[in-house]
């Protein structure tokens, strides 16, 4: 595909900029770096022949977490669907100070992902955050937001969101991922502020940094291309989803003991209370302490870091019912009729050494 791509200090009206049935790339200025060089941010808007709502698909608010990019990316390049009633707009870069970087951060070690709505004279931070609220979210009725776990640790894929809000939980579970996390999410973040200022939006929670993961990025493309199929705007048909639990709480097990972990579960994996999840052993593979999951749960993040200091975060789990927890490790049950739900898991479990708690007991 051929590059045209306009920079602007606005996007300002762009339904004279992009003509129905058309798409254009912009270079939108938000900043200065240190030299004085201009800091754009790309944006792919795609408008469909016939009216409808206003999408927009963000990824690397996290300057290195980037399998939303691959994702955008390949939607921008080879999209899976048709556009037929209303507007995309796609931002596979966010945060490009971290991007460039390689960093989670802005060159001011301040969290984009914390600072908005942000302010047009508040710190470098505020300003971009502004900026982009003011020019991407606020002229959309939709939001959807592409993440993945923090350094140094991976995500089951999840959508995140304040399910209490109707239109929250339509587009969350027309996303299509099983677990759905209700989270209103941190103050200053872009779901929550976009939530507040009348733009429903969703965050998808999936793999990890400095990567594009093939079975993640299959996961994002499907979920974007159901949430636009729910709302109207593609002729293509929704995917069914697996059957999705709601999850209310969440907690982290940290490590009591410094030392080596060997993991007895991987991401995506269902786990009754007491059950072991990771062994910290020392350097000569002494046992000092097994880590146990307090709740009924799925592991729906986990470090990948097999080295522990006290305290450190280890297992993410989603607490889940008890009758649930029976249902899906029944020996007769199905746990989800979805191919792309097994990929991941393998995918995911690819990145960890795991072992039987049992079988390390026989030897």
């Amino acid at each position: 595909m051929s590059e045209n791509t306009v920079a602007v200090s606005s996007l300002g009206n762009l339904e004279d900029k992009v003509a129905p049935g058309t798409e254009a790339s912009f270079r939108l200025t938000i900043s200065e770096s240190y030299s004085g060089v201009m800091v754009r941010v790309p944006v792919f808007v795609r408008r469909a022949l016939e009216p409808g709502p206003t999408v927009f698909v963000t990824a690397a608010i996290h300057g290195n977490e980037i399998n939303g990019t691959g994702a955008i990316r390949q939607l921008i390049r080879e999209p899976p669907f048709e556009l037929t009633a209303g507007m995309l707009i796609m931002v596979p870069v966010v945060n490009v100070h971290g991007f460039e970087t390689y960093s989670r951060y802005l060159p001011d070690r301040r969290d984009l992902n914390r600072s908005f709505p942000g302010a047009a004279s508040g710190s470098l931070a505020g300003r971009m955050a502004h900026k982009l609220f003011q020019e991407i979210v606020l002229r959309c009725d939709y939001g959807l937001d592409l993440h993945t776990a923090a350094i140094r640790r991976t995500n089951f894929p999840n959508v995140r969101g304040d399910f209490s809000n109707p239109k929250i939980r339509k587009i969350g579970e027309a996303f299509g991922c099983q677990w759905l996390i209700n989270s209103r999410g941190p103050q200053g973040s872009l779901r929550r502020e976009a939530l507040r200022a009348g733009v429903p939006t969703v965050i998808l929670e999936a793999g990890e940094v400095w990567k594009v993961e093939p079975a993640v990025l299959a996961v994002a493309l499907r979920g974007v291309s159901n949430v636009l199929a729910t709302l109207g705007m593609t002729d293509q048909p929704v995917e069914p989803s697996p059957v999705q639990q709601l999850i209310e709480r969440t907690r982290w097990v940290r490590a009591e003991r410094g030392g080596f972990l060997e993991f007895h579960v991987a991401p995506g994996e269902v786990v009754r209370r007491d059950q072991a999840l990771a062994t910290n052993n020392s350097l000569f593979g002494a046992e000092r302490n097994v880590m146990v999951s307090p709740i009924d749960a799925v592991v729906i993040g986990m470090t990948t870091l097999p080295a522990a200091t006290p305290g450190e975060p280890v297992i993410h789990l989603g607490e889940i019912p008890s009758k649930l927890a029976d249902q899906l490790l029944s020996e007769t049950s199905v746990q989800v009729a979805d191919p792309l739900h097994d990929q991941v898991m393998e995918d995911l479990a690819t990145n960890f050494l795991v072992t039987s708690r049992e079988e390390d007991t026989d030897e």
